[in-house]
């Protein structure tokens, strides 16, 4: 006898607790998405605040009118013509200082702008506005100026610009760029990324392939999964006793020849960083070793191949797009560390690009850390200006874990 249709349908208590579930799974969800709305509001938040700071009014008074140096505006003017304005306008000792930290005729067009600026304009920046308060109050803005400061100038002006880029630090904020912690944090993921690479796969290889189920093993797994969640300011203890006291005589480059370095060098902080990172490098190769199938290597295995040879050939290939992932993201947390780099000693301001290993270095974290802990309203729209930079800079780096994630995974 067939079973009528709708006795199949949950009844009393069971429909009862089938409603719950769904109401139950309803709100569930009603939580997620409201996670995901606050998550995206608070970043749309960030990014509108960082780029509100990076456009708006400013109000700039000089001693001397650029007018009365040169019949076009000095942007233009090239090297030769701004030290021949620095050799009229200066004396002699201010000219021999200049010379003595660098040689006019070895600096860039947008130094020397810089320098006159500083020295010969004595331009001060009396007053700046976002980019909301420039739209909205322009007219009081410049009623305002007019009445407190007649002399100065009012325009509106992109702290973002490919100048900002290529210029080095200044201690005039309307001239500062971030060409020399731009190059120190591209020197430091170099080098970081040729250090931790290497020893974190090896590691993560020798963990996953060729270790016993030991105890031994099991408390170097423990020790690398706990060293994942310390503190980066531990790292940076690490690194000062390590790099720069006790291995001082070769970080600082004493030992190849260098003589006017320490042992607060690029390579000292690289190290440090490589330390930082290493953890989470071995624990994402791990997952990306482990997440290869078992029984590829026992088909590599059964056609006679040895186990270098099938973890060279197979394994690798296959966990190498994750592999690379893992990488990139562990090295944008580097990227963006402070902590350790200010207790290495990285300098705050330093207007020389770094030319090797063994040079005095900053980075963007740092360069705007220190911007932000200034008084002046001008140096929190650089600062924002090179939070920007550095966005894009962690950005393209995730991206490139991308492409190259995809690129491998299609090859295997």
């Amino acid at each position: 006898m067939s079973t009528p249709t709708g006795s199949l349908l949950p009844e009393g208590a069971q429909a009862a607790r089938l409603q719950w579930r769904h109401r139950l799974a309803r709100l569930w969800r009603g939580v997620f998405f409201t996670a995901t709305v606050i998550g995206i509001v608070a970043l749309a938040a960030l990014v509108y605040n960082v780029v509100n700071e990076t456009v708006g009014l400013v109000a700039v008074q000089y001693a001397v009118d650029p007018a009365t140096l040169a019949d076009q505006p000095l942007e233009k003017l090239d090297s030769a013509a701004l030290i021949a304005i620095l050799e009229d306008e200066l004396r002699r000792r201010e000219l021999e200082v200049l010379n003595e930290a660098q040689p006019l005729t070895e600096r860039t067009q947008a130094d020397l702008l810089a320098v006159v600026t500083e020295t010969v304009l004595k331009g001060e920046i009396v007053g700046t506005w976002t980019f909301m308060e420039s739209l909205t109050q322009r007219a009081a803005i410049a009623a305002e100026i007019q009445e407190d400061f007649p002399r100065a100038t009012l325009s509106f002006r992109a702290w973002l610009t490919p100048e900002f880029l290529v210029r080095p630090m200044s201690s005039y904020a309307e001239l500062a760029g971030v060409r020399t912690a731009l190059l120190g944090s591209l020197w430091m993921i170099g080098v970081t990324l040729l250090v931790a690479f290497p020893v974190g796969v090896g590691a993560a290889l020798y963990l996953e392939e060729y270790a016993r189920h030991h105890w031994i093993n099991r408390v170097i797994q423990t020790n690398i999964d706990n060293l994942a969640g310390v503190p980066s300011i531990i790292y940076g203890i690490l690194g000062l006793a390590i790099f720069v006291r006790a291995l001082g005589t070769f970080t600082s480059g004493a030992a190849f020849g260098v003589l006017d370095s320490n042992g607060r060098t690029i390579l000292s902080a690289a190290l440090t960083m490589a330390l930082l990172v290493l953890p989470i490098l071995i624990i994402n190769s791990q997952e990306a070793i482990r997440a290869v199938p078992t029984s590829l290597r026992q088909a590599s295995y059964g056609l006679g191949a040895s186990k270098w040879q099938t973890i060279w050939a197979h394994v690798l290939p296959n966990a190498l797009p994750g592999i690379l992932t893992g990488t990139i993201f562990a090295v944008s947390r580097a990227v963006g560390e402070t902590a350790p780099l200010i207790v290495i000693g990285a300098s705050t301001f330093i207007a020389v690009d770094p030319s090797g290993l063994f040079s005095k270095f900053t980075v963007l974290p740092i360069q705007i850390y220190n911007w932000t802990t200034r008084a002046q309203s001008e140096y929190h729209n650089i600062a924002a200006a090179a939070i920007v930079v550095l966005l894009v800079l962690l950005l393209s780096l995730n991206a490139t874990a991308i492409v190259l994630r995809n690129r491998f995974t299609r090859r295997t």
